[in-house]
């Protein structure tokens, strides 16, 4: 994934973040049981990353927070005090009431007023994910902390491999219809270019099982994650492209049972803004010791037993 702004120009618009708002508030209107398996899976390995962190927060921020589960799971956590439920475009009307509603993509927050950020499942969507990390990065104070989750790395490929093999078939031509991810070193490059100290960036790959192809896409309708992107088609696919689709699916990405595999990298990253306690690399030429004289086997053979 390349940085947009490094040439100094502006971001390139990839997302269709209007639709994105429509079908996220579509989405949350219908709150389908189930819906935000991945949503859940991420809030709980987020928690158990916070409660192994040895410090309080007194001020924290659950950025993107739909469902309330994210700053449910925030608030029960000891070392975090107050926390704030920053939703993403619309107000979830089945969650406890947010403190405020913002775009992920511009952060209203004054410079260093705030001691934790914590995002589950948004930023992957973001236009200029770089610049939202420098904004993220500037809102925290001295020694705060930013962990999130978002999606990357091979996130639906076999989703991707099908529908584009269908559309080929079938119409001679194809358009994007899975939005493309980023992988997991670059997401961690992306950190060290925003200025967080420690930058640390981890993948979990979860691989779910559907009765066919047509269960992933209701499962994704559900999310509000299916194509936003800015150069999509503008047709849906027709009813022969999805049925050429669902059987490519079954007969390349299917377990001896038949049900279908659908996987999804779920990139944590997690990065401090700076502050002179923290640890710091040496210098180079610092050492105490030569590598020569570090690695010099003993002479003479064997040591005696």
């Amino acid at each position: 994934m390349s940085d947009p702004t490094a040439a100094g120009g502006p971001a390139p618009e990839l997302f269709d973040r209007r639709l994105l708002a429509r079908r996220r508030t579509r989405a949350l209107a219908r709150a389908e049981p189930g819906a935000d398996f991945l949503l859940a899976e991420s809030v709980s390995d987020l928690a158990e990353r916070l409660a192994a962190v040895t410090r309080a927060f007194p001020r924290a921020l659950d950025l993107g927070g739909h469902t309330g589960r994210l700053s449910a799971a925030l608030t029960a956590l000891p070392n975090v005090e107050r926390v704030l439920r920053a939703d993403l475009f619309v107000v979830d009307a089945n969650a406890p009431g947010a403190d405020l509603v913002v775009d992920d993509a511009h952060l209203p927050f004054a410079a260093e007023s705030l001691d934790l950020i914590v995002s589950a499942l948004s930023l992957h969507l973001v236009n200029d994910l770089p610049g939202a990390l420098i904004q993220i990065r500037r809102a925290l104070r001295p020694d705060g902390l930013f962990l999130a989750t978002l999606l990357g790395g091979d996130t639906l490929m076999e989703l991707k491999d099908v529908l584009m093999q269908a559309e080929l078939e079938t119409t001679g031509g194809a358009a994007p219809r899975v939005i493309p991810f980023a992988d997991t070193r670059s997401l961690g490059g992306l950190l060290q270019r925003a200025g967080f100290a420690l930058p640390v960036a981890d993948v979990d790959r979860v691989t779910v099982r559907y009765g066919d192809m047509f269960a992933l896409l209701r499962d994704l309708r559900a999310m509000g994650a299916t194509n936003m992107l800015r150069e999509r088609a503008r047709t849906p696919l027709s009813r022969a492209v999805l049925l050429r689709a669902a059987a490519l699916y079954s007969d390349r990405h299917a377990d001896a049972d038949g049900r279908i595999r659908a996987t999804f990298d779920v990139v944590s990253l997690s990065g401090w803004a700076p502050h002179e306690s923290q640890q710091k690399p040496l210098k180079p030429g610092s050492a105490k010791m030569r590598l020569a004289d570090a690695l010099a086997a003993p002479q003479g053979g064997a040591p005696d037993a």
